[in-house]
């Protein structure tokens, strides 16, 4: 298994940007489609694995309330990846991580020993306040991120192959005709996206 840095002429100048840019700003597309990954701010914890109906019922709750295609997603013990792709007349994905991450906050145990800050800003210090984000360009992106969504339990050392991991639509994706089942041998190149590309962002 081979990891290739994903990087086009457009991302190169991306992070340059980003070097001259410390306040980056989403970007907005209406119904475009995004890689994400959310982390909890326990990173030795297992939350959201031992917690997975919590998050579910709370991603059920935001389509529900601002319905959006989940295109992947997976999740693992302190950090999840997902792509969406908003409505054809939306652009308020931070609305949607909102609903998410305060449902999801109030359905678990709190963390102990909230800081002060967090206690003022009525934060349960379950999720990290930032998140990335990424913006899909075209079909080399998308299934660019895909296929980091649907190895990263390989790749943390959770599973031996993709299937093997439940808490990820890899299943669902070799259903469709996205994958063949045996995918990700040897010999596939699995590209290093996703979060290494832009800073995170507040949402």
């Amino acid at each position: 298994m081979r990891f290739v840095r994903f990087e086009d002429d457009a991302t190169a100048k991306e992070r340059k940007a980003v070097k001259r840019m410390p306040n980056y700003r989403r970007n907005r597309v209406f119904g475009g489609t995004y890689f994400f990954t959310a982390n909890l701010r326990d990173r030795r914890s297992d939350l959201l694995i031992a917690e997975i109906g919590a998050l579910r019922s709370a991603v059920r709750a935001a389509l529900d309330a601002h319905p959006f295609h989940i295109d992947a997603r997976v999740v693992l013990p302190d950090h999840m990846h997902c792509v969406w792709t908003l409505p054809p007349d939306d652009h308020d994905f931070p609305v949607r991580w909102r609903t998410i991450k305060a449902i999801f906050s109030r359905s678990v145990p709190q963390a102990e020993n909230r800081s002060p800050s967090l206690v003022r800003k009525r934060e349960s210090g379950i999720w990290q306040r930032r998140y990335w984000e990424h913006t899909i360009r075209d079909e080399q992106d998308y299934m660019a991120h895909m296929n980091y969504v649907h190895f990263n339990p390989v790749k943390h050392g959770l599973a031996a192959h993709p299937a093997g991991w439940p808490f990820s639509s890899f299943r669902k994706c070799v259903a469709l005709g996205m994958y063949p089942i045996d995918w990700a041998n040897d010999e596939t190149e699995i590209v290093e996206a996703g979060e290494r590309l832009l800073p995170a962002t507040v949402g």
